[in-house]
C-alpha cells in the first residue's frame, strides 16, 4: 500500500512539474509575442518573456514564505522562458497573426498556472480559500508584469477587456476544492486547467466582460 501511494505521489509531482514548465513556456511565448508587436529588441523580448513566465510564481512564493523563490533556485524555468523568447525572436508569425497567438498562449498559461499555483500554495500549508487566491495571483501576476513593462494598462484592470481574472479564479477554486476533499489527481488538475482555458477563450470569443457601475446623469442646472 505504501509503495502504491509513493507511486501515485510521484505521478502527481511529475504532472505538477510538467504543468509548471508548460505554463512557463506558454506565458514566455505570450510575453515574447507582445515584444514583437512593440518592436522590442532581443533583450526586451527576453525581459518580457521571463517577467511574464516567472513573475506570478515569484509573487506567490514570496507570499507563502518560499524563499528564495523557485525561479531563482531551479534555473530550468528561467532557461525554458529564455529559450522560448529566443525561438520566437528567430521565427515568429506576422504582425497580423501575432495577436491571436498571444491570446492563445496567454490563455494556456493562465489555465495551467492557476492550477499549479493553487496546488503549491496548498502544499505549503495554506487553507483552500487562500490557496485559490494565491493560484489566481500566480496566473495573473505574470501578465500584469508583462503589460506594465510593455507600457500598457494591465488587461486585468481594463474595462474594455474580456474576463481575465475570473477564469483564473474559476480554475483555482476548482483545484482548491479538489485538494480540500482529497480528490486532486493529475487528470483532475488537467481538467480544471482545461476549464479555465476554455472559460478565458470563450470570454474572448463572445466578448464577456465584468459589469461596470452605472453612471448617474449630471443634475441639470435650474
Amino acid at each position: 500500500m505504501t509503495q502504491v501511494l509513493a507511486q501515485w505521489q510521484s505521478a502527481v509531482d511529475f504532472a505538477q512539474r510538467g504543468g509548471e514548465l508548460l505554463g512557463v513556456v506558454s506565458f514566455a511565448a505570450s510575453g515574447a509575442l507582445l515584444a514583437v508587436r512593440k518592436n522590442l529588441d532581443i533583450f526586451g523580448m527576453a525581459v518580457l518573456a521571463c517577467g511574464c513566465a516567472l513573475g506570478g510564481g515569484v509573487i506567490r512564493d514570496l507570499l507563502i514564505g518560499r524563499t528564495p523563490p523557485a525561479a531563482f533556485t531551479d534555473l530550468t524555468y528561467l532557461c525554458a522562458a529564455a529559450l522560448t523568447a529566443f525561438a520566437i525572436f528567430f521565427r515568429h508569425p506576422s504582425h497580423r497573426l501575432t495577436r491571436s497567438g498571444l491570446e492563445i498562449f496567454d490563455a494556456i498559461g493562465l489555465g495551467l498556472f492557476c492550477v499549479t499555483g493553487t496546488a503549491i500554495a496548498y502544499a505549503h500549508g495554506t487553507g483552500a480559500p487562500t490557496a485559490a487566491l494565491l493560484g489566481m495571483v500566480t496566473a495573473i501576476g505574470g501578465g500584469v508584469i508583462r503589460d506594465v513593462l510593455a507600457g500598457e494598462v494591465p488587461a486585468v484592470l481594463r474595462p474594455d477587456q474580456e474576463l481575465y481574472a475570473v477564469p483564473a479564479l474559476f480554475g483555482a477554486a476548482a483545484t482548491a476544492t479538489l485538494l480540500h476533499f482529497g480528490a486532486y489527481r493529475a487528470w483532475s488538475g488537467l481538467l480544471a486547467a482545461a476549464g479555465a482555458i476554455t472559460f478565458r477563450l470563450l470570454a474572448r470569443r463572445y466578448n464577456w466582460r465584468a459589469p461596470q457601475p452605472r453612471h448617474r446623469p449630471d443634475p441639470q442646472p435650474d
